[in-house]
């Protein structure tokens, strides 16, 4: 994998900002683990590490903000 810039999706990112609190906490009071961290090592273990080493080899436009 190469570093570079990651894509940004205005449409996820809305979606992202959007979802109601509310929603999360009936989800977390109905599916256990759901939220937790390294939820995803055990659900999808092949798709954790991609994400990993994704997210530490490429950039978002937002990080050159910071």
């Amino acid at each position: 994998m190469k570093l570079g810039m990651r894509k940004t999706s205005l449409a996820k990112s809305f979606k992202a900002r959007t979802t109601a609190k509310y929603k999360r906490k009936v989800k977390k009071a109905l599916i256990p683990g759901y939220g937790k961290k390294g939820m995803g090592w055990i659900k999808n273990p092949k798709r954790a590490a991609y994400n990993k080493a994704y997210k530490k080899t490429t950039f978002s436009i937002w990080d050159l903000f910071k």
